[in-house]
């Protein structure tokens, strides 16, 4: 007795699905996304991405608030939409700016608390009442109350935490040595966000002079 023939289930074409496979070949993924984009999504995801980085550059100045990532990360998403090709200047400069300015994010606070002797409990009573003077007061940020909260968190949190562990010292010294320590770390700290800030602003400024004569042809 003859053995049953098989059959293979038909499987749909690209054509049925509605994407033609052979009209991109071998192009990377993000051509494929770029040309499969309808143009009317562009310009509304252009100002979108735009949007987030500004909030990027803003987070990079305030601490405690997402920064270049959102910078970069608006970039690539752009990369996908448009491809890469025409992203390599804005790419390239916000990849840099954010490497550098996660150095400076740790040589401003390390660097900074180091030079006048901090101890981890101040850096720690720092990074404590940083967070709870910013977001404590997070329903009061149209007031700009928060941003003051988080400077005066940081002082008192390092002041608190430097003065409970130099417990060896007179008060007197006590009080001085945690005074130093809250100042410098402040200060540091502030200093190393306006650096960051500048370097996202100039990711910024980069991505829309190589990218916005591209998305003005398309509407």
């Amino acid at each position: 007795m003859p053995a049953p023939a098989m059959f293979a289930p038909a499987l749909p074409s690209p054509q049925s699905i509605g994407v033609s496979l052979g009209a991109f070949g071998s192009l990377p993924i993000s051509n494929v996304i770029a040309q499969v984009t309808p143009t009317a999504w562009v310009a509304p995801l252009y100002g979108l991405l735009l949007l987030v980085m500004v909030v990027g550059v803003v987070g990079a100045v305030v601490p405690a608030l997402p920064g270049i990532s959102l910078v970069l990360g608006a970039v690539i998403v752009w990369g996908f939409v448009v491809g890469f090709s025409s992203l390599k200047w804005a790419l390239g400069v916000t990849i840099v700016a954010t490497v550098l300015s996660v150095l400076i994010d740790y040589l401003a606070g390390v660097l900074g608390a180091q030079r006048v002797g901090a101890s981890t409990w101040g850096q720690v009573g720092a990074f404590i009442g940083m967070f709870l003077g910013l977001f404590g007061l997070l329903p009061l940020l149209p007031t700009g109350i928060p941003l003051l909260g988080l400077l005066l968190g940081t002082v008192l949190g390092a002041f608190i935490g430097e003065f409970l562990y130099r417990r060896e010292l007179a008060l007197g010294q006590r009080m001085i040595q945690s005074g130093k320590v809250g100042i410098a770390i402040v200060v540091g700290t502030l200093v190393g966000n306006v650096l960051q800030g500048v370097l996202a602003l100039i990711a910024f400024v980069v991505f829309v002079a190589t990218t916005w004569q591209g998305v003005w042809a398309l509407m």
